[in-house]
């Protein structure tokens, strides 16, 4: 079974946090522009420093004075999603697309958590989102190879899988993934290939030696059905 991860919001704690995305450190006026809209610094301080229950209650009295303040919509579905409270988590992601946010971490954290609930088309939909507004970041392609993977849309998976890697080339997970694919799609000798050297660099990585034992296991005929149904190992 895939498993995914979120991407976490990126944040330097200096006097105020400073997001990945557009951020500044002081709360913005009412009916402000996305562009002008900013997010409350003792808000987001708190969210830097994993204090959820807290974030999640001043990210509210934010929205409470201003509910058109998308950053902090999508502030409080991140520390919902963290806290496990997915349906508002939901909720507070669709209200921030919905007043205008087109930041490319939204819309990965989306993605995965439709990812997570099985709804695989959805989360495509998304993860391309994802991939077009920050084609430059190695997770968006990453996590849009394993909804196309999850899908059976092992061309497409490859592809994105490729794309990441050229990105950034030290993923051991990206790397066992796009292993994972392609023993999915028939091709043992890549797929052996890919994790017979990532084993060589980096010995103690358990999921690739497990992905070889398995792949010997089918190749000996020892496994009934398709490649996808063997057990294959993704990410840990």
């Amino acid at each position: 079974m895939l498993s995914c991860r979120r991407s976490s919001i990126g944040l330097l704690v200096l006097i105020a946090l400073v997001f990945q995305s557009p951020i500044s450190a002081r709360a913005s006026a009412k009916s402000s522009s996305y562009d002008e809209q900013v997010c409350d610094p003792l808000a987001d301080y708190f969210l830097g420093m994993e204090d959820y229950p807290e974030a999640i209650r001043r990210h509210r009295i934010v929205i409470n004075d201003d509910p058109t303040n998308a950053l902090a919509h999508y502030h409080l579905g991140f520390a919902y999603g963290v806290v496990g409270q997915h349906r508002q988590e939901l909720a507070e992601y669709q209200k921030a697309i919905g007043l205008g946010l087109d930041d490319w971490q939204l819309f990965l954290n989306l993605g995965l958590l439709y990812l997570e609930n099985g709804q695989t088309r959805d989360a495509t939909q998304v993860l391309r989102l994802a991939a077009l507004l920050g084609p430059e970041r190695p997770e968006t392609h990453f996590n849009l190879a394993l909804a196309y993977e999850r899908r059976g849309a092992l061309a497409q998976a490859e592809q994105e899988a490729l794309l990441s890697l050229r990105i950034d080339p030290s993923q051991p997970d990206a790397r066992n993934t796009l292993g994972a694919i392609y023993a999915e799609e028939g091709n043992y000798v890549r797929a052996s290939q890919e994790w017979n050297e990532l084993v060589g660099e980096i010995p103690d990585y358990a999921p690739a030696r497990t992905n070889l034992a398995i792949l010997q296991h089918v190749k000996s005929g020892g496994s009934k059905g398709a490649p996808e149904t063997s057990g294959f190992i993704r990410i840990p």
